[in-house]
């Protein structure tokens, strides 16, 4: 039987194209990111609509979970108090949950499939679009987030967490 996690899902971002991915010293691309109330999980290949969906077979990065108290700790540490969280590019920002002890496992969440594959390494753009510093903090501690696959198709609802 697969661990269920039940933290709440604060948010859901898609974006249809990439703003940093294959940009090193170049300028941000303005693909805007988008953010919905509930999104279409699509096994093997990623969520509805987003930039990553049907990327590749098997890809690590179907979709990503971020931590809500990352972006509180951002935001202290920065003062920047009106930061968005989509500014991470990361799909589901969730708290309540020990994304790290998710690496490598399955588990269901909202009674969908994933697979924790690897952290999301956090990038230089981070020193841009946030502060300078800002990528060395995400290093640190897993705190860029995770990234998984979609074993099973459903869809994920802002609000509420896994078997609710």
């Amino acid at each position: 039987m697969l661990p269920s996690i039940q933290p709440r899902l604060h948010h859901i971002y898609i974006s249809t194209g990439h703003d940093y991915w294959g940009r090193q010293g170049e300028g941000r691309l303005q693909n805007g990111i988008i953010e919905c109330e509930e999104v279409e999980c699509v096994a093997g290949m990623g969520l509805r609509g987003d930039r990553y969906f049907g990327y590749r077979p098997d890809f690590k990065g179907q979709v990503t979970f971020f931590d809500q108290e990352v972006v509180e700790a951002i935001r202290e540490k920065f003062k920047l108090p009106k930061l968005p969280s989509s500014v991470f590019r990361r799909n589901l920002v969730v708290s309540g949950a020990d994304l790290k002890s998710l690496k490598g496992r399955r588990f269901l969440f909202q009674g969908i499939e994933f697979e924790g594959t690897q952290e999301c390494k956090p990038c230089h753009w981070m020193d841009r679009v946030i502060d300078s510093g800002a990528e060395e903090f995400l290093k640190l501690n897993f705190r860029g987030g995770l990234r998984a696959r979609i074993h099973t198709s459903g869809m994920l609802r802002v609000g509420i967490g896994c078997g609710l």
